[in-house]
């Protein structure tokens, strides 16, 4: 590389700082959030992570890989929580080494709904979805991969405590030290499944009508940005994306009004 393309370099727009809401960034390279599998027993984030994500805090931002909300919300082996102190602990040495090196990290919140399996779920259940719809494809379970199973249709009462459960999560996210988080409403996960016409047969305040089926998602962010400035708060979407067995009939006037 010549003086001349390395003085380019350096002075791309890529490499200034920039305010992010009420972040600011020491450079506009955002990390995106890639899952590892390498949490321990009780879905615990490791030492291990603390030195990954420190190795990469060069980066303006980087969002944690994708981490359940509860139990339920868990799809692949050995993936990290933020439901219990035990999860804040762990997460606080990660957001610590992050900052300790100038910088900033946001937790990705997650359930997976439908693209489970009964060997990762509390009791051997059922995963739980919008509607009783089997997905194609394979779950990464501790024992390999396994296909995925027809999940149970959640009733609507239970769906509050879902929104708590995101509520929550935000909340422990903010004592693990990071600096904000980003709600994954994407890649045909629960959030998604509800959004999209394919996996959402519903018959309830919950399915039908586009207002409807984005119920969930925007009762969710409702609920996070009480408890976190929504400057802090990002959201994950995915309108064309077919991952996870996802589609809907009309994309564009679904993710226009979300």
């Amino acid at each position: 590389m010549t003086n001349a393309n390395t003085n380019a370099h350096l002075h791309s727009d890529l490499f200034k700082p920039m305010q992010l809401g009420a972040v600011q960034l020491q450079n506009r390279i955002v990390m995106a959030p890639l899952t590892r599998s390498r949490a321990k027993a009780g879905d615990v984030p490791t030492e291990l992570a603390a030195e990954y994500y420190a190795q990469r805090a060069g980066a303006g931002l980087i969002i944690a890989e994708a981490t359940q909300i509860s139990p339920q919300g868990k799809g692949y082996a050995w993936t990290p929580g933020i439901y219990n102190e035990s999860h804040v602990a762990g997460w606080k040495k990660i957001t610590d080494a992050v900052h300790a090196k100038g910088g900033r990290i946001f937790l990705q919140l997650w359930h997976v709904g439908r693209i489970s399996h009964p060997d990762l779920q509390p009791g051997n259940a059922l995963p739980v979805a919008p509607s009783a719809i089997k997905p194609e494809g394979n779950a990464f379970t501790e024992s390999g991969f396994k296909p995925f199973v027809e999940p149970r249709a959640l009733d609507a009462s239970e769906l509050p405590a879902i929104v708590e459960q995101y509520k929550i999560a935000a909340q422990l996210s903010l004592q693990a030290g990071f600096d904000g988080v980003e709600i994954h409403a994407a890649n045909g996960y629960l959030l998604d499944q509800f959004l999209r016409d394919k996996t959402n047969q519903r018959t309830d305040n919950y399915g039908g009508s586009i207002e409807n089926r984005a119920r969930l998602l925007l009762e969710v962010v409702e609920a996070v940005t009480s408890v976190i400035p929504s400057e802090r708060v990002g959201i994950r979407l995915s309108p064309i994306s077919p991952a996870n067995d996802i589609a809907d009939s009309d994309p564009k006037a679904l993710f226009s009004y979300v």
